[in-house]
């Protein structure tokens, strides 16, 4: 047996496929242009309607909700216990949990702790002098004699991290945009009022939260300038990467932060979990395992959307995961998200379905971007039509994530159905053949694919809750793996290549799936060798 394959804690996070919804998105229902809560109501049999028709997930991680001016989309919140009326009411989000939990859906609600909007009351109280009681509440310096900032620190948005107040005389801190000021974490009035806050959603149902950008959180409490990056190239880097952020971000004390969250939601004696978003190496990650309870928290595991496409580098960094991974702990991996090129854009449709098959075999919790199931792609959006400030604030750099935030494609209907107002950003070209009503007909879709992948994963007890076991395929262009538990082996293997592949591996059982939807399921595979034609995948299940 492989590495890890002892007991597992039976919570809901580790038997779930995640689902991402970025609500601006997904389905509008009042025509105003933009999703809301009651178009992903409408949707939820799609989800899941407790039938294979289904695409069968079982959690959705929804991106910000909360009230806000939306000069970040909805991570510059002006009140973290309203919602914002573009998307609905509390009472539409009550009614979204209540429908959810109907299905079987939990639901992770994305929360925003580094910063708040320049427009909540808190930063306005904090803004008002510098004696006021909430001062503290946020990071104020002053400037350095010539009348610059306190030090080098960089905005990941562009620019300096500091902002000046005219009317009290001195900076504030924002580790993206201006209107975005980070809060002070090293004050026990925001621990305490941000742990009310989460108690406030978690008695509500909810399933548990993604932390936004905890690495932020805590700052170096002397102010010393960040280091400049030797390997920083002007032409090829964005500024922000000039500087080697060691004291603005990453301090030692973030473990106890992120730990301090992880006992909030443990302390409501709900099966509840927290993911934090980071974007870490193996022993950043394995700090952040180590630093909570391992059956409320793990870090997303971002690494195979960086990694170059290539057998030998996702099997390094898929074993090494494992073999760090202590016992208890979660595994995850995400190939998408909003923040990102889309998964098919990066590496193309039949790459996209090998990634599919890959996320959905490997042991741990998997995270599915909206529309990627579809093999939604980048959307090239006019100038005119751009709002993502990142793209707006750091041109030349391809930063703005616009291109792979565009509405979700039901249908083949005006504006992909959905909405019957004007898009607030435009429909894919593709959304007459790339949509869900036509590709639910098609068998050999990749909608299809990521339903058949789901429902394997869901019944398998070996991939469920089994052993990962790494194997040597002889070949460095096809990766292989087993999935074991004392009921169920299975063999996974990948040809990462555009040309027929042979490896040498005697295997006796039938196969389960194949990326080459022709040749899919029910076939006895009796053989001291596999061949795979290029960018072909499949699972077999062996005999014991």
């Amino acid at each position: 047996m492989g590495k890890n394959s002892g007991k597992i804690n039976k919570n809901w996070f580790r038997k779930s496929v995640v689902y991402q919804i970025y609500p601006r998105s997904f389905k509008d229902t009042n025509g105003d242009g933009v999703g809301d809560l009651n178009g992903i109501i409408e949707k939820l049999d799609y989800l899941n309607d407790g039938t294979d028709a289904s695409l069968g997930i079982n959690a959705i991680w929804i991106n910000p909700i909360y009230k806000s001016p939306m000069k970040d989309f909805g991570y510059d919140i002006s009140d973290y216990r309203d919602i914002d009326a573009i998307f609905g009411t509390m009472a539409d989000f009550d009614r979204l949990v209540s429908e959810a939990h109907q299905r079987g859906i939990k639901i992770i609600m994305d929360f925003v702790p580094n910063h708040t909007s320049r427009e909540h009351p808190w930063f306005q109280e904090s803004k008002s002098s510098r004696d006021n009681p909430r001062r503290d509440w946020y990071i104020w310096r002053d400037p350095r004699q010539d009348g610059s900032a306190p030090n080098n620190w960089l905005s990941v948005f562009g620019g300096s991290a500091w902002t000046i107040d005219e009317a009290t005389g001195q900076y504030y801190m924002h580790s993206f945009l201006p209107d975005q000021p980070d809060l002070n974490w090293r004050n026990e009035e925001v621990r305490d009022e941000m742990a009310d806050t989460l108690r406030f959603w978690l008695k509500k149902g909810i399933g548990g939260f993604r932390m936004d950008a905890v690495y932020h959180l805590i700052k170096d409490d002397q102010f010393r300038n960040d280091p400049p990056n030797p390997n920083y190239n002007a032409a090829r880097d964005e500024p922000y990467n000039a500087l080697l952020h060691v004291y603005s971000t990453g301090r030692s004390e973030l473990l106890e932060t992120a730990n301090t969250l992880c006992n909030i939601l443990g302390e409501q004696g709900q099966d509840t979990y927290m993911v934090s978003e980071a974007y870490l190496g193996i022993p950043q990650m394995m700090e952040l395992y180590h630093a909570c309870d391992n059956s409320l928290h793990a870090p997303l595991n971002f690494n195979l959307m960086m990694l170059p496409w290539n057998a030998a580098e996702f099997k390094k960094f898929i074993d090494e995961y494992e073999e760090k991974l202590g016992p208890g702990d979660w595994p995850n991996y995400t190939l998408g998200n909003h923040d990102r090129s889309r998964l098919a854009t990066r590496l193309g449709q039949s790459r996209a379905r090998l990634a599919a098959m890959l996320q959905f075999t490997l042991r741990g919790t998997p995270f599915v971007y909206y529309g990627d199931e579809l093999g939604m792609e980048d959307v090239k959006i006019p100038d005119e039509r751009c709002f993502d400030p990142w793209g707006k604030n750091v041109p030349g750099f391809n930063v703005g994530r616009d291109p792979e935030r565009t509405p979700m494609q039901w249908n083949a209907n005006a504006n992909a159905g959905f909405t019957n107002g004007a898009p607030w950003l435009p429909v894919s070209p593709s959304y007459k053949e790339k949509n869900i009503e036509s590709e639910s007909r098609d068998p050999n879709s990749m909608l299809s694919f990521y339903k058949e992948l789901i429902h394997h994963r869901t019944n398998s007890y070996a991939l469920l809750t089994g052993a990962y076991k790494p194997m040597e395929s002889g070949n460095e262009s096809v990766f292989v793996f087993g999935r074991e538990c004392a009921s169920d082996k299975l063999l996974v293997a990948i040809n990462f290549s555009d040309s027929v592949q042979t490896i040498i591996l005697s295997v006796d059982g039938t196969l389960l799936c194949n990326t080459h939807r022709g040749k899919c399921g029910g076939g006895k595979i009796q053989s001291e060798q596999l061949r795979f034609d290029p960018y072909e995948g499949l699972i077999v299940k062996l005999v014991q």
